[in-house]
C-alpha cells in the first residue's frame, strides 16, 4: 500500500497535494498496490476529490488539538497510522510542511527520508532521484527501510485525476498527542488581504528587483499584474532594503512558484533567485543588461527600461480590452 499525507490549509488541498496525489496513485500502480490517504485535523476531509485521484481509503485524524498546523501532531498522525497498517510506502508534497512533517516521522520511525524527490524505481532498496543543493543538480541515490519515507518535488509530475475515480471509505481515528506534539503550532494568522491568490497558486507573477529603483516603483508592477489576473513577488535584496514583505519574497529562502509566466523586472538572477522561479512554465526578462544572469537563463528577454517597458505592455493591454 502507498499512503500519502494529504497537505491541507484548513481544509483546502492546494497544487502541490494534487502532485503528491498523482505521483502516489503512479507509483501504487507500479507496485500493484492501494493507494490510501491519510488526513488531520477537524476540517471535513474532501472525499470525493481524494477519490478523483484515486484514494481507496481515506484515514481521518479527528481532534480538536489538530485545528491547524502543527507539525510534531501531524506527524504523530501519520507514525500511528504507518506503525498499525505497515505501507511500502508513506509520501507527501516536498513542500516546507510536507518535508517538516516527514522528517519528524523519520525520526520517531527510525527510518530514512528521501526528501524532493523526481523519480522513484522500486526495488528491495529503491532508487530515487532527487533535486539537490536547490536543484542546481539531481542526485541518484538508495533509499532502504521497512517502509520508504519520501517527498515529492514540486512539478516532478503534472496533477491529474485518475481515468477512473475511486469511491474512497473513510475511517476515522483519535491519535494520541502529548503536550510535546503540540508545542509548536500555528495559534494566530495575520491574513495578507482577503481573496488575494498566493504565489505559490499564482498563473502570473510580476517580480521586481532592486532595479526596480523603490517602493513606489512597484506601483507599474502592480498594475501590470492586476491586468493579467497575477500577483507581484520580489527579490530578496527588495525585502531587505524594506520595499516590500518577506512573504512576497521568490528564491531558495522564499517562495517558490510554478506560475504559467513569470515576468522579472530588475532582477539579477542570482542563483537563489533562480531557484525560487524556475519552476515557472514561461519566464519573461525585462531589464538593461542583456549579461544579467536572469536574461540569459529566461525563455525571452526585453533589454530596456523596465519603466518603460511595462507602462508600452500596460497600454497595449487596456488598449486590447478597449480600456
Amino acid at each position: 500500500m502507498v499512503l500519502v499525507f494529504v497537505e491541507h490549509d484548513r481544509g483546502q488541498l492546494n497544487k502541490l497535494s494534487r502532485e503528491a496525489l498523482t505521483f502516489g496513485r503512479q507509483l501504487a500502480g507500479r507496485l500493484g498496490a492501494p493507494l490510501q490517504a491519510v488526513w488531520a485535523g477537524p476540517a471535513a476531509a474532501p472525499a470525493a476529490d481524494l477519490g478523483a485521484y484515486g484514494v481507496a481509503a481515506l484515514h481521518v485524524a479527528q481532534s480538536d488539538q489538530l485545528a491547524d498546523y502543527a507539525p510534531a501532531a501531524w506527524a504523530q498522525c501519520v507514525a500511528a497510522l504507518m506503525a498499525e497498517l505497515q505501507p511500502a510506502v508513506v509520501l507527501a508534497a516536498g513542500t516546507d510542511r510536507g518535508n517538516e512533517v516527514l522528517a519528524h516521522v523519520a525520526a520517531r520511525a527510525g527510518l530514512p527520508l528521501a526528501a524532493n524527490c523526481t523519480a522513484v524505481e522500486p526495488g528491495e532498496a529503491y532508487t530515487v532521484t532527487r533535486l539537490r543543493w536547490g536543484g542546481s543538480l539531481l542526485e541518484q541515490a538508495r533509499l532502504s527501510g521497512a517502509v520508504k519515507l519520501l517527498t515529492v518535488a514540486p512539478q516532478a509530475v503534472a496533477a491529474a485525476p485518475a481515468e477512473t475515480a475511486a469511491v474512497p471509505t473513510v475511517r476515522a481515528f483519535t491519535p494520541e498527542l502529548s503536550a510535546a506534539d503540540l508545542r509548536v503550532r500555528v495559534v494566530r494568522r495575520e491574513e495578507t488581504g482577503a481573496g488575494k491568490v498566493s504565489l505559490a497558486e499564482a498563473r502570473v507573477v510580476v517580480g521586481g528587483g532592486r532595479g526596480v529603483g523603490s517602493a513606489e516603483g512597484f506601483q507599474s508592477l502592480e498594475e501590470l499584474a492586476g491586468l493579467l489576473g497575477g500577483v507581484v513577488g520580489c527579490s530578496r535584496a527588495v525585502t531587505s532594503l524594506g520595499w516590500r514583505p518577506h512573504a512576497e519574497q521568490i528564491g531558495q529562502t522564499g517562495n517558490r512558484i510554478t506560475a504559467d509566466l513569470y515576468i522579472a523586472c530588475g532582477v539579477s538572477g542570482a542563483i537563489q533567485h533562480w531557484v525560487g522561479c524556475k519552476g515557472a512554465k514561461v519566464v519573461l526578462a525585462v531589464n538593461t543588461d542583456r549579461e544579467a544572469p536572469i536574461v540569459t537563463q529566461a525563455h525571452y528577454a526585453v533589454i530596456g527600461d523596465l519603466h518603460q517597458v511595462l507602462p508600452a505592455i500596460t497600454a497595449e493591454l487596456k488598449k486590447a480590452r478597449g480600456g
